[in-house]
């Protein structure tokens, strides 16, 4: 048949009159609300203000407050693209040597590197760490045979996007005491009493240092306290380290909180980020681990742990475990990473100090002192959701709602501004 008579036939058809009822079955989905964190960063970048400081985001920013690549990352990406690898799937469980080199990047040289009892799995960063964590719990904590859901409790408060994760894996979720406004430290009296009175067995989640949203880290003192009372009440360890070398530089100093815990006798779990450490945000490389007490149960588990994978995403990427399997492959890289790594934090500290001292020239009355003694990417400012409205209203200033400051995004450049907004709006 023609085209000429296709358009005939086609023409002769009776038109339909649009109905009135709608033909979308998804048409009742209510809008949701924007992400908190991520919301702030639409609200800056639709803001024309040249002075404007986003403050909200936890990634790394240079000193010109633009996103950065370690030269270790980009040598090893080169390195890689050398070699014209493939393409193919991993395995469900990810990188046998990248979990490998993650597990001893976190652990250290601990006898359960060797012994077969870490079962573990490569993940989609920390998120997607957590994400499986929840749901091996679900089913499998305690043998599965729990009356209820497994409890996670979350330090009050945590990094927002904890709660729904492991809600969203089936889990009840509620928080115990560690900040203290008043202070603007941590609550440590209120933290044991609340651990102390939680009921037995729960799943305490920790985070291994430089705490998101407060920066407030237990001394080494007060994390062996902790870890007493977990091991007293029968709490599982639930460690999220998404912050390795963001407190003091140092990747094995950071990780003292949970080499402590394992010395102590606990069967921890680990969710491991490394967006921030390697500057990754976009690979989402990350990695699950559990502590076992045989090489049977670490089987188990790991064969658990691919089959809630394989229907959830099937096979984790494969581009950003090459570079930090080559970079931890090789000691040259290595060795310039961790400097990399070094100078990152240090150059936190030093915005740290400078936003301090800039306060301290400019008069103000109040006590800053806490932006001095808190770890890592994050300050958590004490500055009330009206003030932090005014930063935004009246300085284009955007951090979010509970008064976090992401210190990467301060600079040399903008650190005076953002003085003299905060100088201002707590007046």
């Amino acid at each position: 048949m023609s085209r000429l008579s296709l358009l005939r036939r086609f023409s002769a058809l009776p038109s339909q009159a649009p109905s009135a009822a709608p033909l979308s079955r998804f048409s009742k989905v209510p809008k949701g609300p924007e992400d908190a964190i991520l919301g702030v960063t639409v609200a800056y970048n639709n803001d024309t203000n040249p002075n404007k400081i986003n403050l909200g985001v936890g990634a790394y920013r240079d000193d010109l407050g633009l996103p950065f690549v370690l030269s270790a990352v980009r040598e090893a990406e080169y390195r890689i693209l050398d070699r014209k690898p493939h393409m193919e799937y991993l395995p469900v469980a990810g990188s046998a040597m990248f979990i490998d080199k993650a597990i001893r990047l976190a652990y250290g040289t601990n006898a359960f590197v060797d012994s077969g009892c870490v079962a573990a799995v490569q993940t989609l960063s920390g998120t997607g760490a957590c994400r499986m964590a929840g749901v091996l719990m679900d089913r499998f904590l305690d043998g599965g045979s729990r009356d209820s859901k497994p409890l996670v409790l979350l330090p009050n408060p945590s990094w927002a996007n904890h709660r729904p994760i492991f809600l969203d894996a089936g889990c009840d979720v509620d928080s115990y005491a560690y900040y203290d406004p008043a202070t603007k430290s941590l609550d440590f009296d209120g933290c044991i009493k609340s651990l102390s009175d939680a009921p037995a067995g729960s799943v305490v989640l920790l985070h291994a240092c430089a705490h998101n949203p407060t920066g407030v880290d237990p001394s080494l003192e007060q994390w062996r306290e902790i870890s007493a009372v977990l091991k007293a009440k029968g709490h599982l360890p639930l460690f999220d380290m998404a912050y390795q070398g963001f407190t003091s530089g140092d990747m094995d100093t950071d990780a003292a909180s949970l080499r402590l815990f394992v010395e102590d006798g606990h069967r921890i779990v680990l969710a491991q980020s490394f967006s921030k450490n390697f500057g990754l945000y976009g690979q989402r490389v990350g990695c699950l681990s559990v502590l076992t007490d045989s090489e049977e149960e670490t089987s188990a588990i790991n064969s658990q742990l691919k089959i809630i994978a394989r229907p959830m995403y099937s096979n984790p990427p494969i581009a950003g475990v090459r570079l930090v399997e080559e970079i931890l492959g090789d000691a040259e890289l290595e060795k310039s990473w961790r400097s990399e790594m070094r100078d990152m934090a240090l150059r936190i500290i030093s915005m740290r100090a400078t936003l301090k001292n800039n306060l301290s020239e400019l008069g103000s009355v109040h006590n800053w002192d806490h932006i001095m003694n808190q770890h890592g990417m994050f300050c958590f400012s004490g500055l009330t959701k009206e003030q932090v409205d005014d930063l935004r209203e009246r300085h284009s200033v955007y951090l979010t709602a509970n008064g976090r400051i992401s210190m990467a995004g301060v600079t040399s450049k903008n650190a005076q501004y953002l003085a003299e907004a905060v100088h201002d709006v707590t007046k």
